[in-house]
């Protein structure tokens, strides 16, 4: 499991990580990206807990989603299922479970004042703070393209694992696209960094 860790999360956080997981029985499994969610918790029938956390690009956005899904646990555990999923109870959780990484052996110290403004009032994603997506995405690997944000309305733009999609209307914060192989609908937000492509390119995938 630490070698495993050690692939995903920046290597202060490693051990740290790793008693957390052993200490609440935790089952972690790592994905493929996913578009809808960066992590996700759930409590199994036989009383052991799953956390699942997408692999993605960036150690600072997987080790703040592996607490975020660790804090439910906690939450659950200390306060009951009853409890509103993001509610205060999971808010100050996160808090404190978040506390101990928030120094520079862990983070650049660039994303330190960030992670103290977020982490006043913290997001049911990180993705959902705007300052502090923007802010985890120039620290990708991988990063390169542009902010769907700054996109036309009907470019066409190519995200993770190649899938391609049309960028539509915003509705609230996020924008509506279109996959084109499958012609279902996912909400983008506003500082997911994607790929543009010829606008011609939908036509010649139809062929």
């Amino acid at each position: 499991m630490i070698e495993v860790l050690g692939r995903y999360l920046p290597e202060a956080a490693i051990i740290p990580c790793f008693e957390l997981i052993k200490r609440h029985g935790v089952h972690l499994k790592i994905v493929d990206e996913r578009l809808t969610r960066h992590g996700d918790y759930r409590k199994l029938p036989g009383g052991g807990h799953l956390i699942t956390v997408n692999a993605g690009p960036n150690p600072y956005r997987f080790l703040i989603t592996l607490i975020h899904e660790l804090a439910h646990l906690v939450a659950f555990i200390e306060y009951g299922q009853r409890i509103a999923p993001h509610g205060k109870e999971w808010k100050a959780t996160f808090k404190e479970m978040m506390l101990p990484f928030i120094n520079p052996a862990v983070f650049p110290k660039e994303l330190l004042p960030v992670l103290a403004r977020h982490f006043k009032n913290p997001k049911a994603s990180s993705s959902g703070d705007p300052v502090l997506d923007k802010s985890l995405t120039l620290y990708d690997k991988d990063a390169s393209g542009v902010f769907i944000e700054d996109l036309a309305e009907g470019t066409l733009f190519s995200y993770r694992e190649n899938r391609t999609f049309r960028k539509g209307m915003k509705r609230r914060k996020r924008f509506e696209c279109i996959e084109i192989a499958t012609q279902k609908m996912y909400l983008f937000q506003p500082n997911a960094r994607v790929i543009p492509l010829p606008n011609d390119n939908e036509s010649r995938r139809s062929h």
